[in-house]
């Protein structure tokens, strides 16, 4: 059976919309919360970048049901993993247990603020495991000494420990960062319905949730809808690499410009029509994936949650 979710967009709303919106998603029903964690949006148009942490702390104190992780956080360069696993903590703390951390191995868009290079995608693999070992000794409440390849950790305690043991979803997009969620995750984070890549998570042992994440442009007329989705995410046309390796919101802007509304229609359903959310959501549960969120893409945020209660959960069920 998928359980459903919404996504709060930190590139697109600033923090106090962030928490008003979760709790909307909690009132219709949704059953978790992702929330991404950006220092900078993809392009402009977006326009936000609150931190996450401050934003989860928020959404807290406004809701008492749903799930809340992070969607997804990088604890290798900009984020150390020390500070990610009291964040985590303080977090799962707070939510009385209802949290779980997203991670990846990053975007250079956000991790390139603090210089230096940007590694392969192997090493960051390597970076990500050995920070989620640490992560997991810190949320342990012992102290930890910690002199690993990459990281130092000396004399780390976690005063504030989680309130349960906080599950790890690791984000993949191919099948050998799946086969590593298997082994250094409690469940699998990707981005399109592959089912080779959830196979491989399965195939290597991994029997946790697999996360996917439906992006839609919701709107009372179509090509309203598809206008809102080439301003506000023409990111979602980036093919391959793009999206880990470019540096900046320009590069990404320059990207866009190559982006048609025709081309941003085929890739995210546009308008008020339920048909093409439906078909999308059936291609993540044929090839896996048990809990699906979705990310309305522009401002219409109750438009889209009014559709949800209204046409598109009876639809799915």
């Amino acid at each position: 059976m998928t359980t459903w979710g919404y996504t709060l967009s930190s590139e697109e709303f600033g923090p106090r919309e962030l928490v008003e919106f979760g709790a909307m998603a909690e009132e219709v029903g949704f059953d978790f919360l992702t929330v991404s964690d950006h220092f900078h949006p993809w392009t402009q148009s977006q326009g936000q970048s609150p931190f996450v942490w401050t934003t989860i702390g928020g959404v807290a104190m406004r809701t008492s049901r749903v799930a809340i992780g992070t969607g997804v956080t990088c604890p290798i360069l900009r984020n150390h993993p020390t500070m990610v696993a009291q964040a985590a903590a303080t977090s799962s703390a707070i939510l009385g247990g209802r949290f779980f951390l997203g991670v990846g191995t990053g975007e250079w868009l956000n991790e390139h603020i603090i210089g230096g290079a940007w590694p392969a995608v192997e090493i960051r693999r390597a970076m990500l495991a050995e920070a989620v070992d640490v992560m997991r000794q810190l949320w342990t409440g012992e102290t930890v000494d910690h002199w690993g390849e990459y990281y130092t950790v000396e004399n780390a305690r976690l005063f504030t420990e989680p309130a349960q043991p906080i599950p790890v979803i690791w984000a993949a997009s191919g099948p050998e960062s799946a086969a590593a969620a298997a082994e250094h995750g409690d469940g699998l984070w990707s981005t399109s319905p592959d089912p080779e890549v959830v196979n491989a998570y399965r195939d290597a042992g991994g029997d946790g949730p697999v996360y996917g994440q439906v992006t839609v442009c919701w709107a009372a007329d179509r090509a309203e809808a598809v206008k809102t989705a080439l301003e506000v995410w023409p990111n979602a046309a980036n093919p391959g690499q793009l999206s880990q390796d470019l540096p900046t919101w320009t590069h990404f802007e320059h990207v866009a410009e190559l982006v048609t509304e025709d081309i941003i229609a085929e890739r995210i359903p546009c308008g008020p029509d339920v048909s093409p959310v439906v078909e999308l959501v059936r291609t993540y549960e044929d090839a896996g994936f048990d809990h699906i969120h979705f990310h309305q893409v522009g401002p219409d945020q109750r438009g889209f949650t009014d559709f949800w209660r209204t046409e598109l959960l009876d639809a799915l069920q």
